[in-house]
């Protein structure tokens, strides 16, 4: 289970990441869960492996400060999160505009939720027998 070590806010983002490398902890990744109206941001990042995860609450068409000028490794996955979920990243090092990996006929926004959309089956070990096991 992943634990939030601390809640970000956008006023204090650059300032809490900024400190957390200052102390020798390095970027792992960052993960975006779509939960409807907004998403959850989570920064990971690693110090003689101890894990420290910040999550940053952004609501939906709020624009994400980049960390790619404090952090450049950042700004691979901020490209994928700008491809994947629609975010727009400001101030990345390097923009790609939202043409990172997809390609120009590729669905928008393809991580995002279908409102209306929901898992309403759930594949189950009785299920798997059935079908000859889990494959």
């Amino acid at each position: 289970m992943m634990t939030v070590n601390e809640v970000l806010t956008l006023e204090n983002q650059q300032e809490k990441i900024g400190a957390l490398l200052l102390h020798g902890y390095r970027f792992v990744t960052m993960t975006v869960v779509d939960k409807g109206e907004e998403f959850d941001i989570i920064y990971h990042f690693d110090l003689d492996y101890d894990m420290v995860n910040y999550q940053l609450v952004l609501k939906k068409g709020d624009v994400l400060p980049s960390i790619s000028d404090i952090c450049f490794a950042a700004v691979i996955v901020e490209n994928e999160i700008q491809d994947l979920f629609g975010i727009t990243v400001s101030n990345l090092a390097i923009d790609y505009e939202k043409h990172f990996l997809l390609a120009p006929d590729a669905p928008a926004e393809p991580f995002c939720r279908v409102p209306g959309v929901g898992v309403t089956a759930v594949k189950t070990t009785a299920a798997a027998a059935e079908n000859g096991g889990d494959k």
